[in-house]
């Protein structure tokens, strides 16, 4: 198993992951999410393959303020096995480089698996509420 950059040929594969690991939601175009995270900050999407397999994934993100992971993946053959954590590890270190002092992330409400693998991996939960806006963009 090895992570490596995320490359425009990992798309589909990368979509089906986040299918088969239950991450893909009605109000989020995958591919579109793609697509933009290739335009603001490649530097921050990385893959975990395993012998041809892309069977993780993770986009990190840094505002100046805090770095942001959206995206871990672990496809579900692969669980428990140290992807996901491998991943969030790499996150961290590129997101150390940057000088970000602090990790964000949202789960959704009742994904207690993850909840407790974030907990595992000693993060907190933050005394705050997440909002959000949906805007209107073409394309």
């Amino acid at each position: 198993m090895n992570i490596r950059p995320f490359v425009r040929d990992d798309i589909e594969a990368t979509v089906e992951l986040w299918r088969r690991s239950d991450l893909l939601n009605p109000n989020n175009e995958p591919r579109r999410d793609i697509e933009r995270k290739l335009l603001d900050s490649p530097w921050g999407f990385f893959v975990m393959v395993d012998e041809g397999e892309i069977i993780g994934s993770i986009m990190v993100g840094y505002d100046g303020h805090r770095g942001w992971v959206n995206y871990l993946a672990c496809h579900p053959d692969h669980r428990r096995k140290g992807v996901a954590t491998a991943l969030l590890n790499t996150a961290r270190e590129v997101l150390l480089k940057r000088g970000c002092p602090k990790i964000n992330l949202q789960v959704r409400a009742g994904n207690i698996s993850a909840i407790n693998f974030y907990e595992s991996m000693g993060y907190t939960e933050d005394q705050v509420r997440s909002f959000g806006l949906g805007l209107v963009i073409d394309g």
